[in-house]
């Protein structure tokens, strides 16, 4: 890892989004359906290919993080308020992702 991606700080907000700042002072901010529609597991990455919906707003039920926590030094797993749990979302890919934007 380069040491401009190397994260300095992580700011979880759970009903609102997850902001990663880097060494060199860039701050990645995404919301949570963004984050969630961009989820890295498998089974989504394979429904994105199908061009299948990965998930489906709910009216009775808004998206928020229900938990989130590091994997090793690398990246952030989050568990949705669907259940869903199996992203883990790399800190370097949230840079690319946001320096794409």
């Amino acid at each position: 890892m380069e040491k401009r991606d190397e994260l300095v700080d992580l700011v979880v907000e759970r009903e609102v989004s997850v902001s990663a700042s880097f060494a060199d002072g860039h701050v990645a901010t995404f919301g949570l359906e963004e984050l969630r529609l961009a989820c890295p597991c498998a089974t989504c990455r394979d429904l994105r290919d199908r061009v299948r919906p990965v998930w489906s707003p709910s009216p009775t039920s808004p998206l928020r993080i229900a938990d989130a926590r590091l994997h090793g030094a690398w990246g952030l797993n989050i568990t949705w308020s669907d259940g869903h749990s199996t992203g883990i979302y790399p800190f370097e890919a949230l840079r690319r992702w946001s320096e794409q934007a």
